[in-house]
């Protein structure tokens, strides 16, 4: 079912795949690689094997094409809704603190996929 209420996010978000490693902050050695369904400065949606509650805070290594080095970041869910049957959910994040480098990378990867779907 499509939302069809007033638009409440604060940064433009993209439709794309980029390569994510992540994990519970408190888990350091439970890390698995999915991708993103979509992206923006704020947050990002991601395909989980797992559902997440909210408030959990996620460490995330994404790969991003403007920068060869993946940006690490932390995260907080918003919600983990069920798309098929215990095995594949839709996982809102929340960007808790992006530096100013790590920002400019977001910011020229939105912008730039902005640019090419016009």
């Amino acid at each position: 079912m499509a939302y069809n209420g007033p638009e409440k996010r604060k940064y433009p978000r993209i439709d794309g795949r980029f390569i994510v490693s992540y994990r519970i902050a408190e888990e350091k050695d439970k890390v698995d690689t999915t991708q993103t369904k979509n992206l923006s400065l704020g947050g990002m949606l991601l395909t989980t094997n797992t559902p997440f509650k909210a408030g959990t805070n996620i460490v995330l290594e994404i790969r991003l094409p403007f920068d060869p080095t993946p940006i690490m970041l932390v995260a907080k869910v918003i919600e983990s809704c069920e798309v098929t049957k215990d095995l594949i959910y839709d996982t809102r994040l929340e960007f808790l603190a992006v530096d100013q480098r790590h920002r400019a990378i977001i910011t020229q990867t939105v912008e730039y996929y902005l640019k090419k779907g016009k």
